[in-house]
């Protein structure tokens, strides 16, 4: 089985789920789960967590994302983006001035609404769901952040734009806000994810290249394991009378290890190297507590 976590290019037409479903094939183990979802119709960076690594999930998804996006103005969809229903058209007026303005005022935090066609619940049922159905419900809006956008071209009614945004945030959203506030609509035309969580475009591999990989003995080598992805956390080594404590997930204090004193998060390893887990530590009791266990006893 493998453990850790690959990096995969995740094809237009293909759902998240549609590429957990593959990679179970190829691989051929069960133990698969994807860190944050990528719509159908969008492509690029999509972090696959495998076997032990299926503990990354929650970790990953919190990270800051970047996309390389095609803002479409002048028409608004049911989706927000151009594969949808169109809801209303009509010809663009404004300036590339005022459509850089536009653009660039969203930089900074702002407050987003979901957009019904997406996997968010409310009262427990999916949204996308609801829309399915024909039903809109009201949805709260979520704080967000746009870090930073980068315009690369405007060429009316297109505007090519990377955009770098804290997590939960919806680029199709973004796309159909800016057109709102332009007052002629937009959606998104097209959508690449090229970074997340310092996963990039450049390095990912498509399904076909991973099977490849596979039936040429290559595989192993692309797949990152736990430690190294958690690699911006210091490590910690125990002493070896203390081994014992972090193979049963137990804290422990300081003084157990043979590495220098750090506060925060912290991968920990035992006196033998063997990678243990993410351990926290706690001022109030002046101990490491485990935050996530990647490896049992001996």
């Amino acid at each position: 089985m493998y453990d850790g976590v690959i990096n995969v290019y995740k094809e237009k037409g293909f759902t998240s789920h549609d590429v957990v479903a593959k990679l179970r094939g190829i691989l051929r183990q069960k133990k698969i789960g994807h860190t944050g979802t990528l719509d159908p119709d969008a492509e690029g960076v999509l972090p696959v967590c495998l076997g032990q690594g299926t503990k990354l999930c929650e970790l990953l998804t919190d990270k800051e994302k970047t996309y390389r996006a095609v803002l479409l103005l002048g028409i608004e969809t049911d989706t927000q983006d151009a594969g949808g229903a169109v809801l209303s058209s009509g010809e663009v007026t404004v300036g590339e001035e005022k459509v850089r303005e536009a653009v660039m005022s969203f930089v900074g935090p702002y407050r987003q609404i979901p957009p019904m066609y997406s996997a968010l619940k409310v009262n427990g049922q999916k949204l996308c769901d609801l829309a399915r159905a024909g039903k809109t419900v009201e949805r709260k809006a979520r704080p967000v952040e746009i870090l930073s956008i980068e315009i690369h071209s405007i060429q009316l009614p297109r505007v090519i734009m990377t955009v770098r945004c804290s997590k939960g945030t919806y680029i199709r959203t973004l796309c159909h806000d800016i057109g709102r506030q332009l007052g002629c609509g937009g959606c998104m035309e097209q959508l690449l994810r090229t970074n997340t969580g310092g996963f990039n475009l450049e390095e990912s591999l498509k399904l076909e290249e991973i099977e490849n990989l596979r039936d040429s003995g290559g595989l192993e080598e692309k797949i990152i394991p736990v430690d190294v992805v958690l690699g911006q956390y210091p490590a910690v080594k125990m002493k070896p009378e203390f081994d014992k404590l972090v193979h049963n997930g137990n804290p422990f204090s300081p003084a157990c290890t043979s590495s220098e004193p750090f506060c925060g998060m912290v991968r920990v390893y035992d006196s033998r190297e063997k990678f243990i887990g993410l351990y926290q530590f706690r001022e109030e009791k002046k101990w490491f507590q485990p935050r996530k266990i990647f490896a049992g006893g001996q």
